[in-house]
């Protein structure tokens, strides 16, 4: 059984993408609701209560856990990876985060290779960054890209309203409007070179994949997450496959959350109609 993480719901797209990659396998999605969002809390408080979440999850059966959410990636995966499960009882676990895979396909390098290696050290490209202010704060994927590709110009646009005003069910033309105002200040800050590619770094985004794709350069390819994830976790399983099932004839899908599911539900129909309801953890 997998378990997969977020501190709201837009890592049901992440968990669309892994259920239709793996549909034999059992999952349970965790949306800490109550807390979110997670974006205006301490380093120390996103690392709490992501290992408040993914102990939850392995005390439901989860053996692998899976952080559907850039924020909690990109402040508590590492922490949780190195210092937290070697010294607890969940031992032979394990956690992963969404940046990782994301990272890869943005510089066609594999995350082991921290270095620049040929032909990779000598690309000139353009990779645009769109994600919460807390996500470009880290400066996570910056550094990381830098590591394999330290001539790629990154250009880090925060969009401090997209994400509330999909969760909050906001009509496609006002959606419509504030991604059109973040590709457009984007732009800005390249100073009109077209980017390569433009990864979508929040999991909320991918709902509004198709403005994005309307308002960027045609030539501009954009990365979005929860393919990327599922394409990534396929091959991780392949040489982990101790984390699937062993019988997979009863695969479930089973979504919690912290918060009101009344409220959680009136706000959802948008992302994924024919999914289960949410039940109160």
């Amino acid at each position: 059984m997998i378990g997969v993480f977020d501190s709201g719901h837009g890592g049901l797209t992440v968990l669309k993408a892994l259920k239709d990659q793996f549909p034999s396998t059992s999952f349970i999605y965790l949306g800490d609701h109550a807390k979110a969002p997670y974006g205006n809390r301490s380093s120390e408080e996103v690392v709490d209560l992501t290992k408040a979440g993914v102990e939850t999850l392995f005390n439901q059966g989860c053996k692998l856990v899976v952080l559907g959410c850039n924020t909690a990636t990109s402040i508590a995966c590492r922490t949780l990876q190195q210092d937290w499960l070697p010294n607890t009882e969940w031992q032979g676990r394990n956690v992963l985060g969404i940046i990782a895979p994301t990272v890869e396909v943005a510089t066609q390098t594999p995350w082991g290779v921290t270095e620049p290696q040929y032909p990779q050290m000598y690309k000139e490209d353009v990779i645009a960054v769109f994600a919460t202010q807390r996500t470009i704060e880290s400066a996570v994927f910056d550094e990381e890209i830098r590591k394999r590709c330290p001539q790629i110009h990154v250009v880090n646009q925060a969009c401090k309203t997209l994400a509330g005003a999909i969760e909050a069910g906001e009509p496609t033309d006002i959606l419509d409007e504030i991604v059109a105002n973040y590709v457009s200040l984007m732009m800005e800050k390249s100073a009109g070179k077209v980017p390569h590619f433009a990864v979508l770094g929040c999991t909320h985004y991918p709902l509004v994949e198709p403005l994005f794709v309307k308002h960027l350069p045609a030539s501009c390819r954009v990365l979005s997450q929860p393919r990327i994830v599922a394409q990534a976790l396929e091959h991780y399983l392949k040489r982990h496959s101790h984390y699937l099932d062993a019988d997979c004839s009863d695969a479930g899908l089973t979504l919690l959350t912290t918060g009101d599911v009344l409220q959680i539900e009136d706000s959802l129909v948008f992302a994924w109609p024919d999914r289960p309801e949410f039940k109160a953890l």
